[in-house]
């Protein structure tokens, strides 16, 4: 008798003889709009991180620079104006009776360019004048003489011998305005006094105010 083996599937029939068609892949999701947009605001997102981690570090590099280190002050208008007499001006034919004259020169020894306000003197008995008038400017690149001029108004009070006499300049720069008394020397104090009694005396000045 023979014997029956086992049944051998047909043709077609293993489960390992699956046609090639039908071993395609499976397709991938198509990529819809959600997709789309999540991708671009992905992006966005990222390039808004790195402009922030950029300017971050841009500012700590601009806060940790070196610091120049400033400039020097300037000085103090009076610690950096020189006054020097130079001697009487020349007189005026046509002046006014009881007025004399006196050149100075001032510099400026240091800092910025100075204004000169106002020039006084301390006698209540004399007007002063000066020649440029005031305010006028004094740079670095040269001294500039000022001519002044003094015209006796009261003999009463002015004195007869003017000892050591000084002029009031008020000073401006970038600094500071001040107010300087300088103390122009024995040689202003004796013309000084020569003009005084010049402009007092019985000969030449009876009155003064005429």
């Amino acid at each position: 008798m023979s014997g029956v083996g086992p049944v051998e599937p047909g043709e077609g029939t293993r489960a390992w003889d699956v046609p090639e068609a039908d071993l395609t892949p499976v397709p991938e999701p198509p990529r819809g709009r959600f997709t789309r947009a999540h991708a671009r605001h992905r992006r966005a997102v990222l390039a808004a991180a790195a402009a922030v981690v950029v300017l971050a570090g841009g500012g700590y590099l601009y806060a940790t620079r070196p610091k120049p280190e400033p400039g020097p002050e300037a000085p103090y208008p009076s610690q950096a104006v020189g006054v020097r007499y130079l001697g009487p001006a020349p007189r005026s034919a046509g002046g006014p009776r009881g007025s004399f004259g006196f050149v100075v020169e001032l510099s400026v020894l240091d800092g910025p360019t100075i204004t000169v306000p106002r020039m006084t003197q301390p006698y209540a008995g004399l007007s002063v004048r000066t020649d440029p008038r005031t305010p006028f400017r004094i740079g670095t690149d040269e001294p500039r003489k000022i001519v002044i001029t003094m015209r006796v108004t009261e003999c009463g009070k002015v004195p007869e011998s003017a000892g050591l006499p000084f002029l009031d300049v008020t000073l401006r720069n970038t600094r500071a305005i001040e107010t300087h008394s300088f103390i122009l020397g024995e040689r202003y104090a004796q013309d000084l006094s020569d003009a005084l009694q010049v402009a007092c005396s019985n000969d030449s000045a009876s009155s003064p105010n005429a």
